[in-house]
């Protein structure tokens, strides 16, 4: 089976609803929203969503035509370009799909002229951080509550194109 790794369009969005709910309810703590807060989205939000710009867009990974996978490029206020809502869905890991999410968002982060890509991680999901080492992500002292579970501290990674 091919993969393919494509970012959302509006047309894509109930792909995407199904893809980030199944991600919140399998990994309840590793995200910034809950599953309760997701599920309360409208239609219209999903769809708004699911609409890619250069700023932000979820990417999908597709077997078969069916999603099995997830992740997100979003520039901060700040200006950070960031690697959020990454997702494999259990039957599909250590497949090479986390990977080729990730390149994917680097190459989008690149393309929008990024050097830097950073993410949030729970050292305490040590499968997560080892996985985001092996991507060339680096931690750096910087914590911060997750604000969908304030009593866990995430720590930031950062990859640097070389």
């Amino acid at each position: 089976m091919k993969l393919v790794i494509r970012a959302t369009e509006a047309a894509d969005w109930q792909d995407l609803k199904a893809t980030r709910l199944a991600a919140l309810l399998d990994a309840p703590t590793a995200f910034g929203v809950s599953h309760a807060s997701a599920a309360a989205y409208l239609d219209e939000d999903w769809q708004r969503r699911a609409a890619s710009s250069a700023e932000r867009a979820f990417l999908l990974a597709y077997l078969a035509g069916q999603p099995v996978g997830i992740a997100a490029h979003a520039v901060s206020a700040k200006g950070e370009c960031n690697l959020l809502a990454m997702w494999v869905a259990p039957a599909f890991r250590a497949m090479g799909i986390a990977a080729a999410l990730v390149d994917a968002v680097k190459q989008r982060a690149v393309a929008s002229g990024h050097r830097r890509l950073v993410l949030d991680v729970s050292p305490d999901n040590r499968r997560a951080a080892a996985f985001y080492r092996k991507q060339g992500f680096v931690f750096l002292p910087e914590w911060e509550p997750l604000e969908s579970h304030p009593h866990i501290q995430v720590q930031k990674m950062e990859w640097v194109r070389s």
